[in-house]
């Protein structure tokens, strides 16, 4: 090897290289500090005030990193006079296949970081979504985890979650419990409505504001139907339904009304 030629190398080339190392080292070093400052202020500002899951605001935050950190090797590269466009195209198109192969997941995905953020309900709430009734478990980045009244732990594709209508019974203080009541032709219903009021007002865990409804709802052949509607929070609903349709039994049998009977019309020929 010609040592001249090396030395011209080294005097010509050596000398852009080395630059391109420090310049590289330095982007390197300054690029991954604000990287971490970027991702740090992210992951704090998601977490503010709870609004946001922890874990969820570490994921989001991981992603932002590894992007950053891409397109900081990419910047680098190019200082060394490699051409990043192919690797732009290439990313691109990788992105484009798994987002086909996995559009389904990242819809799933994508609903998920939606309720995270608007936060329709939470742990604990007892909702209808998706088609499922029951009380949340688990929200998870693809699938909410609720579990039914008959104790079945279901997991449905938060998608499927947010693209459908959302019913959070736990939202408000309290809840109606709707339920009715038929008597005979015979009796009086003012008579049966003070009654069940009355009754309605023993029962456990029943709200006193508002108090409990109870009208007549409608007229059949077989007598008035009403209507007997007291209100209780979520936690309480199912011993007041229950309750009240106890209520309904023991009132109307010491009140000593009759069974509703069909009434029997007699054709004649």
């Amino acid at each position: 090897m010609n040592l001249e030629t090396v030395r011209v190398f080294i005097m010509t080339r050596g000398v852009d290289i080395a630059i391109n190392i420090v310049a590289a080292i330095a982007l390197w070093i300054i690029g991954r500090w604000l990287i971490g400052v970027v991702t740090g202020a992210m992951r704090k500002i998601l977490s503010r005030g709870g609004r946001v899951d922890p874990t969820l605001a570490h994921y989001l935050g991981s992603i932002l990193g590894a992007l950053l950190n891409l397109f900081l090797i990419l910047a680098i590269l190019q200082i060394f006079g490699v051409q990043t466009t192919s690797f732009a195209a290439l990313l691109a198109g990788l992105g484009l296949a798994i987002g086909a192969a996995w559009g389904g997941l990242l819809a799933h995905f994508a609903a998920g970081i939606f309720m995270q953020v608007l936060r329709p309900f939470k742990v604990g709430d007892f909702v209808t979504a998706g088609g499922v009734t029951g009380t949340v478990v688990e929200l998870g980045l693809f699938g909410t985890m609720i579990t039914t009244p008959d104790n079945v732990a279901t997991i449905v594709g938060n998608n499927k979650i947010f693209s459908d209508t959302i019913s959070n019974y736990s939202l408000l203080p309290y809840r109606r419990v709707e339920l009715t009541a038929k008597i005979a032709n015979g009796v009086n219903p003012l008579d049966a409505i003070s009654r069940l009021k009355a009754a309605l007002a023993q029962i456990p865990n029943v709200a006193e504001t508002p108090p409990p409804d109870v009208e007549i709802l409608s007229f059949t052949p077989e007598g008035p139907l009403l209507a007997v509607r007291p209100y209780t929070s979520t936690n309480d609903y199912w011993q007041v339904y229950f309750d009240t349709n106890r209520a309904i039994v023991e009132t109307f049998t010491h009140a000593g009304y009759p069974t509703p009977e069909t009434p029997f019309v007699r054709r004649s020929m």
